[in-house]
């Protein structure tokens, strides 16, 4: 099986969902040792954004055969002003691709991109899942409607946030979403 590991994170080392994707990575890897593995990290290269030349550019074709390729996807994404990276964005937009992950039918938009599962590594500085800042949140709401257009209906989410309320609060936060990763199997991932 193959496995796209995408990361998003402008902060490197110090970064919560470069830790928890890395970990969910270690994980599948340990599960299954025979996983072929490519990495991209969109902070350290960053795609290009799409313009009017189109999205099947020598740029774009290479992230969108990756994607297409991979069994499994794990994306480390973070979120940055509500919502997701501008990294992680012109990605998805190198991906999302009508014909190819998507196509428009007589009951609208048909996914194409269905068989793989997808394993979001998300952190947060505040808490969104509840409370008064949960209608500000965007990045998760916005990763699960694009999955589900191009046919991944349920991505699987890791969670953690309120990492800015304080270092027991990280810390917490931090081993609960790492306790869920090193739950993660690759023999229940694919459905096909």
């Amino acid at each position: 099986m193959k496995l796209l590991h995408v990361d998003s994170s402008i902060q490197g080392d110090a970064s919560a969902s470069r830790a928890l994707s890395a970990a969910v990575v270690a994980q599948l890897l340990a599960t299954d040792p025979s996983l072929e593995i490519t990495y991209r990290d969109l902070a350290a290269a960053p795609l290009p954004h799409v313009d009017l030349e189109g999205l099947a550019t020598a740029t774009a074709t290479p992230m969108l055969r990756e994607f297409l390729d991979a069994d499994i996807v794990v994306i480390g994404a973070p979120m940055y002003n509500f919502s997701i990276s501008s990294q992680l964005k012109a990605w998805i937009d190198h991906i999302v691709v009508a014909g190819q992950t998507f196509r428009y039918g007589p009951e609208g938009a048909v996914g194409l991109a269905g068989g793989k599962h997808v394993i979001v590594a998300h952190s947060r500085g505040g808490i969104y899942s509840q409370g008064p800042a949960a209608e500000a949140e965007h990045a998760e709401r916005y990763l699960r409607a694009i999955l589900s257009f191009i046919g991944i209906s349920d991505p699987e989410f890791i969670v953690a946030e309120g990492l800015a309320l304080g270092l027991e609060q990280r810390e917490a936060a931090m081993a609960a979403a790492l306790a869920k990763a090193a739950k993660v199997e690759p023999a229940s991932l694919i459905t096909v």
